[in-house]
This record gives structure tokens, sequence and C-alpha cells, in this order.
């Protein structure tokens, strides 16, 4: 069942609380209590080898948004990922209006779920995250 976006635990933090749990139980059941799509994308986007990101890899260079007060959430900016998937709609948009749009959100949301999205087109999985943990969380996630 998924919470309001605003009672919703950031994805880093999601992701903290599975590096820090010592079994693979444990690690699949705070997958799924806090499952969502901004979650599911981190890991997908970071881990299936179907999604090729249409960006230079590295970190571009960003302001990041202080801790706790970002004015974005990537619970929401996670929608506009579609624009940076080879054969996706931004495909249509120039490189530089592409990494324009990465940049604001990386400026917009929380720094931490920043260097999470950052992981995420270097292919960087999430610490503590495996592709057996990820396939009995959400059967399906990984088309790969």
């Amino acid at each position: 069942m998924h919470r309001g976006i605003y009672l919703m635990k950031l994805v880093y933090e999601v992701l903290q609380l599975v590096s820090k749990a010592k079994t693979k139980k444990d690690k699949i059941a705070i997958l799924k209590e806090h499952e969502s799509w901004a979650l599911k994308d981190i890991i997908r986007g970071s881990m299936d080898s179907n999604i090729i990101w249409n960006l230079p890899l590295g970190a571009p260079p960003y302001t990041p948004s202080p801790e706790h007060s970002a004015p974005a959430n990537l619970h929401r900016e996670n929608m506009r990922f579609k624009y940076f998937v080879t054969g996706g709609e931004g495909d249509r948009l120039p490189a530089v209006k592409r990494e324009q749009i990465f940049i604001g959100i990386l400026e917009g949301i929380d720094p931490n779920d920043a260097e999470l999205v950052i992981d995420m087109i270097n292919k960087k999985p999430p610490a503590g995250v495996t592709r057996a943990i990820v396939n009995e969380a959400f059967p399906g996630l990984l088309k790969d």
C-alpha cells in the first residue's frame, strides 16, 4: 500500500535501511514496506542492462540542494527519467536540453537522493541491494 507522498521516506532513507539490514529477509521486507515507483526506478535504472542512459557518465556539475529542505522530491521527479533513457522521449531533445533537465532534477531533490540518481545513470547499484533481493522483493522489475 502506498502512503501519501509527504509521509513516505526519501529513497535514500529506505536504501540506508536496506544497507544496514543484516539478513536478506530483512532487506526484502524493508523494500516491500517502502515500495514506491521512485525506489523501483532507482533500482531498475541502476541494475537492468536493458536501460541505457542517454547522458554522459560521471557526475555533472551541479549545486546540491540543502539537505532536508529540497524544493522537489524524487517521488515526483522520477517521472522525468523517461527523458534520459535511450530510445525514449528524450531522444528528440537536444543533448544540452536533456542534460539541463537532469541537472535541474539533481539540484531540486535532496542531495542524498541526487547521489543515488547519479549512481543510477552510472549503473552503480545501491549498497546492500542484489539481484536476488530485487527479484524477491519486486518480481519482474528487472527485465534483463
